[in-house]
């Protein structure tokens, strides 16, 4: 029986012309559009590499990327990389964006994790790695910016094995030279495998250079430890290395590509993207292990079996070609004009930066535009069988930050609703809704810049200018104190006239009861068809009470009346219960009622204390905290925090967690708001209404 660990490649072989996907994915700053510029050239994509400092790159193209200097949605390239097909997905590195770059990962066959060569950041790296390794997508590890690490590689090594459940199999040892300042520089690599000795070019391929003396001790080292990593999962190199027997250097590379393809380990190559120095041995991995698309369908449970299927992870609505669905072919093939599960797919469009290229078919692997496939959206497949959810793609994140927006001119309204339904669905981690309590239209998202870049979208997109204020807070009111209230109302005109009395007695209930109103008429003192307007009156009263808010956990019993058998009628009941409220409330001792919330605040351990005083600053009360769930190294901290103070806490909360914190809310209680605090929200209650 064959071993199956000598079937290296499944699916397809270098250099069959398959396609296969990977993401460049990492932390903002990290470095990755210009990794992705380095490859481009390399590949010959591009003639010449770009600069996100110029705005001259292929990545980061759009308009709201090239304003902010950072990524701000996907960026998709495909290249040919010595008779292999690629397409690379340069995805946004704030966690405000983070929700595309889960839905590109969701659809590749291997991800480059880019990170900086400082421990101190490596932090930043936990959730994208969770999401990685918790959907078991083969990654490498590509420090970048090698040429300016102040860090040894070791050191490197080992805080990225704090946050990474995958072993680290270190590929490359640096060779650095003392500079001219002093410190010392990185001017070339041993691979460990090959034990080859290479100088970086700033440009192009390295040279081969013989192995420097004082890097063999190192060498050896690292290579030793790769292989004992290697070994845990090869008992016949476990057996090599008891026997001190080198193995044959295809055995390693067998055992490298065969445990990245099953997510056992996580390579860790070095280079610097900006100079193009480590991008052609990172491409020769890739090209060597990189599962092809057969295995990655498998792992995400999707049939291959040749009959058309794509999967829809982002969606874009362009002026002038209308809706876009980015998918990725699963199996298949998909044309021009072909009726897929009743939908008919119009152009077939191929990303490239930018730009959009028109092509007449594309094949299993391939990322392609779809046009005009309007039921189709983000998390969703289409096959013969129609439409259908993806069992296993990414949702988006609960929303952490909101703005009130309002259009500027006032006949955009109806634009201003439609701009929102497509913003949101080219990205779901947004929201919008109309919030009754407060009469304002809430933009909800990730952070302050994700919003940012949403409202920018309004107006150059859609040509919808947007004012944005923070949303107010829905507080409510109640009263202290009980009271009885007689009310009449009376007007006489030229025909019939109005009347109404009643008597009402005004209770204040427990908290969280709301309103309860109470029939004791007897004796008809008030007809029981007039019995309803009554409690309609009172209702309509309690919207806005004596403080300028919805007033609640009351009970008012009509007990009393007086009738007209000719001028009374609904409205005169309703009338008379209005005015019984607004001159029994003041008596009853009204008082704020704000609303609190449970917070839960999640963040690495490190940043635990800092937290804690954060949400005692906030007038938060702490519960306590606790390790996260499936977190190694992250805990929760939980309170009740009132609404007022977490409008703007996401601020301080990424401050504070080196940009990777968040926080889940639900609402718990309402509290009495007592003191100048109360007397200040009136006061803005009353300023609001009149203007």
């Amino acid at each position: 029986m064959a071993d199956p660990r000598t079937e290296t490649i499944i699916g397809g072989r270098p250099g069959s012309g398959a396609h296969r996907v990977v993401a460049l994915c990492g932390p903002y700053l990290s470095g990755k559009t210009s990794l992705l510029e380095s490859i481009l050239f390399a590949t010959g994509a591009i003639g010449r590499r770009g600069s996100t400092r110029a705005g001259t790159s292929i990545g980061d193209g759009s308009a709201e990327a090239r304003k902010r200097s950072m990524g701000t949605e996907i960026n998709i390239a495909s290249v040919d990389y010595l008779g292999d097909q690629w397409t690379f997905l340069d995805v946004p590195g704030s966690i405000e964006f983070q929700n595309d770059s889960f839905a590109a990962l969701a659809v590749c066959d291997a991800a480059v994790v880019v990170c900086e060569p400082s421990p101190d950041r490596v932090v930043t790296l936990a959730p994208l790695l969770k999401y990685i390794e918790d959907h078991h997508l083969p990654h490498i590890i590509f420090i970048n910016k090698i040429d300016s690490a102040e860090v040894r590689v070791r050191d490197m090594l080992s805080a990225l094995q704090a946050v990474s459940t995958r072993k680290l199999v270190l590929r490359q040892v640096p060779i650095r030279r003392a500079a001219a300042d002093g410190s010392d520089e990185t001017v070339g690599y041993v691979d460990l495998v090959s034990e080859r000795a290479y100088r970086y070019k700033s440009s192009g391929a390295s040279d081969l250079i013989e192995m420097p003396a004082e890097v063999l001790p190192r060498e050896s080292e690292a290579r030793r430890e790769m292989l004992e990593t290697l070994s845990e999962f090869d008992d016949t190199l476990l057996e090599q290395l008891i026997e001190d027997v080198a193995p044959e250097k295809s055995l390693i590379y067998r055992d490298l590509h065969d445990e990245f393809g099953s997510d056992q380990i996580a390579p860790v190559l070095l280079g610097a993207g900006d100079r193009e120095n480590g991008v052609r041995r990172l491409l020769k991995a890739l090209r060597h292990d990189t599962p092809f698309v057969e295995v990655t369908a498998k792992r995400r449970e999707l049939p291959s079996n040749g009959v058309a299927l794509a999967e829809c992870f982002k969606v874009l609505h362009q002026s002038h070609a209308g809706k876009l669905s980015l998918c990725r072919i699963w199996s298949g093939t998909l044309s021009e004009g072909q009726s897929v599960g009743g939908q008919r797919i119009g152009t077939l469009l191929r990303p490239f930066g930018q730009r959009l290229d028109k092509v007449a078919e594309a094949k299993a692997g391939e990322i392609v535009a779809l046009a005009k496939v309007d039921a189709l959206s983000a998390g969703q497949t289409l096959s013969a069988g129609g439409i259908a959810a993806s069992a296993d793609f990414p949702a988006a994140d609960p929303p952490v930050f909101a703005l009130s927006l309002a259009a500027k001119n006032r006949n955009d309204e109806v634009k201003l609703s439609g701009a929102l339904h497509k913003i949101v669905e080219e990205d779901p981690s947004l929201s919008f809704e109309a919030r009754g309590e407060t009469h304002e239209l809430l933009l909800k998202g990730q952070g302050e810049m994700h919003l940012k870049v949403a409202v920018d979208k309004l107006a150059s997109r859609y040509n919808v200018a947007v004012e944005t204020m923070a949303p107010r807070v829905a507080y409510r009111e109640t009263i202290q104190a009980g009271a009885q209230q007689h009310a009449r109302y009376k007007r006489q005109t030229g025909g019939h006239g109005q009347f109404a009395d009643i008597k009402v007695e005004i209770k204040p209930l427990p908290r969280g009861s709301g309103f309860r109103f109470v029939d004791k008429v007897v004796g008809g003192v008030v007809p029981r068809n007039f019995i309803p307007a009554v409690e309609d009156g009172l209702v309509d009263y309690l919207k806005e009470g004596p403080l300028g808010q919805p007033v609640v956990d009351l009970e008012v019993t009509l007990f009393d009346g007086q009738y007209h058998s000719v001028d009374s009628s609904e409205m005169s009941f309703k009338m008379a219960a209005r005015i019984a409220m607004s001159e029994a409330m003041p008596k009853c001792k009204p008082v704020l009622l704000e609303p609190i919330l449970k917070v839960t605040v999640i963040g690495p351990s490190e940043s635990t204390p800092r937290l804690q005083r954060l949400i005692s600053g906030r007038r938060g009360q702490l519960l306590g905290f606790d390790t996260r769930p499936g977190w190694n190294g992250w805990d929760e901290v939980s309170a009740l925090m009132p609404e007022a103070e977490i409008a703007d806490m996401i601020v301080e909360i990424r401050s504070v967690t080196q940009g990777v914190g968040s926080f889940r809310i639900e609402f718990d209680h309402l509290q009495e708001l007592v003191g100048r605090t109360a007397d200040r929200i009136v006061e803005e209650t009353k300023k609001h209404a009149a203007a």
